[in-house]
């Protein structure tokens, strides 16, 4: 792969992992509730679950939704459902006690939310038939995207977490906390929008 191949990835992988997201706001809504432990091993789980959904699409698993566009509406409903859900529990989450140190969803969890995440499938499918190099290349390009993707898709994920990190500073109150919350559950169900437009 060239240098101008490689910045290409790099930059959709930026725009990609660091614009708001369902996994971001996970991630800025743990490291507010749950500190910085917690938040990292959610990290790694969202990481390694979209680097897995990322090698499963090389494979040629994206190709199910060319041929099979039901499968690409019934990823969407069940994914819109499941973001609902989770956008309900962020908004309706109690201030964190000084023993709370376990976040709701754990970095399997994280990983696996990767499969119903549409946005991820987005990510994946593009990245994949976007900037894979055809003919005796094509595994090599497929692992440098993944690579790349891990390394930024860490980096903005950071960002994101050290967000949570400094508001958890200004929240004091639990009527605070209960703000905070509902404000992270709507912009959560706000994401379900992207999904369909």
């Amino acid at each position: 792969m060239d240098f101008a191949l490689l910045g290409s990835v790099a930059g959709f992988a930026l725009a990609s992992c660091g614009t708001p997201s369902p996994n971001n706001m996970l991630l800025t809504s743990s490291a507010t509730h749950f500190g910085y432990g917690p938040t990292l091993k959610l990290l790694l789980g969202i990481m390694l679950g979209m680097g897995l959904l990322m090698l499963l699409t090389a494979l040629g698993l994206g190709h199910l939704f060319v041929r099979w566009p039901i499968m690409q509406w019934t990823l969407k409903g069940v994914g819109s459902g499941y973001l609902l859900w989770l956008a309900w529990q962020v908004a309706t989450a109690s201030a964190p006690s000084e023993h709370s140190s376990t976040p709701n969803m754990r970095w399997h969890q994280g990983a696996l939310f990767q499969f119903l995440n549409p946005k991820a499938w987005l990510m994946a499918v593009s990245a994949i038939s976007g900037f894979t190099l055809s003919g005796e290349q094509y595994w090599f390009s497929a692992w440098m995207v993944v690579l790349i993707f891990f390394a930024l898709g860490m980096v903005t994920g950071h960002l994101w977490a050290f967000f949570g990190l400094n508001l958890r500073r200004w929240l004091h109150t639990p009527q605070e906390w209960r703000y905070f919350n509902q404000f992270m559950g709507l912009i959560t169900a706000a994401s379900v929008l992207m999904i369909w437009y």
